[in-house]
């Protein structure tokens, strides 16, 4: 899996029931045609949701979905890629404005 392209945001909570920060990235994602994930070439994108708490980073959601219909996609990610996901958002999630 290759990261292509990335949003991050911070999410608002106004109620504070949650502790810690919650971040939502939308990550561009390609992968390779022998993943189970590829669709006739079709991009892909994922959404996380990282919280943070007292340094502590974990993803909490994430959905996989088709890039042109917003339709989302029955499959979970390998543990290698959710590592490798987890390690990008950590790196990235202090951009979110």
């Amino acid at each position: 899996m290759k990261i292509t392209s990335y949003e991050v945001g911070k999410i608002k909570d106004p109620t504070g029931i949650i502790a810690g920060d919650r971040y939502e990235f939308l990550l561009g994602i390609e992968v390779p045609e022998e993943d189970e994930l590829y669709g006739d070439g079709e991009s892909l994108d994922l959404r996380v949701i990282l919280a943070v708490e007292d340094a502590n980073e974990r993803i909490v959601q994430y959905h996989i979905l088709y890039r042109s219909n917003g339709k989302l996609l029955d499959f979970g990610l390998e543990d290698e890629e959710e590592i490798e996901i987890l390690t990008f958002c950590k790196e990235h999630y202090t951009e979110a404005i």
